[in-house]
């Protein structure tokens, strides 16, 4: 399915709080696993910032550099800002301190309401759920004032931590989804144009109809034409049943 969409010019590095920080282990794991939903946060003027941890490197298909090519490429067209950075490298990623702190050093720099990781599903690539972990770590590593590698940024407390699952097999059992419409044709077409930049990764199969099919699927069950799910790390709190939306199944 290929659906055409205008190419948005990527803002600048950003130098003040992005309302959505989005962690990815790989160059395409933000895109596929949850494209749709930062399609919609930018439509609406949110500002969103991308860190991704590997350049892809141990991937059958695709160089470094042409992952990276196409990461910057999909960031455009979400509208974006996107950054890479060094952790153990692709299918080498450990759970330790340091990069836990790492990461909550970006989160003290960018400042953001809502995180967004992989999830902590096992049954996937192994960095998916590694990274998940660390962000969630870090996430509330943030938060302390008395961490010394962090003293330079001060200490920083998000909204919420969802995660996203980049296959259907990391989509956790033990968590109801939080779920977002993404029928809206301009939604659905950013987010295919998104996905079609990673070109490289199409070689072994088609993950942008996955993708689709899956949101396609999850859509009919909710009553909606495409849908995406997020999964909530806590218990979501509303000050008004009107910030509710309305439930998946019909009574």
């Amino acid at each position: 399915m290929t659906l055409n969409a205008p190419m948005k010019p990527a803002p600048n590095f950003p130098t003040d709080p992005a309302s959505l920080l989005v962690f990815g282990a790989h160059p395409d794991d933000i895109e596929f696993g949850c494209g749709g939903v930062i399609a919609r946060e930018t439509a609406a003027g949110r500002r969103a910032h991308f860190v991704v941890c590997s350049r892809g490197e141990a991937g059958t298909h695709g160089t470094p550099a042409q992952r990276i090519g196409e990461a910057k490429k999909s960031a455009a067209i979400l509208g974006v800002t996107i950054e890479f950075i060094e952790l153990d490298g692709d299918s080498r990623l450990e759970i330790c301190a340091g990069h836990a702190i790492k990461l909550a050093g970006i989160l003290r720099r960018v400042r953001p309401e809502i995180v967004l990781a992989p999830s902590l599903v096992e049954n996937q690539h192994p960095d998916h759920a590694r990274l998940g972990r660390l962000v969630s770590d870090a996430a509330r590593l943030a938060r302390y004032g008395g961490v010394k590698e962090l003293k330079k940024l001060p200490r920083h407390e998000i909204a919420q931590l969802f995660f996203y699952a980049v296959t259907p097999e990391a989509e956790p059992r033990d968590i109801t989804p939080v779920l977002f419409d993404v029928s809206a044709p301009e939604i659905l077409a950013t987010w295919t144009a998104a996905m079609e930049t990673h070109a490289s990764q199409a070689r072994s199969r088609n993950h942008v109809e996955l993708q689709l099919t899956r949101a396609r699927l999850l859509g009919l069950r909710a009553g909606a034409g495409y849908a995406m799910p997020l999964f909530p790390n806590d218990p979501l709190i509303f000050i008004s049943l009107a910030q509710t939306g309305r439930g998946a199944r019909r009574f």
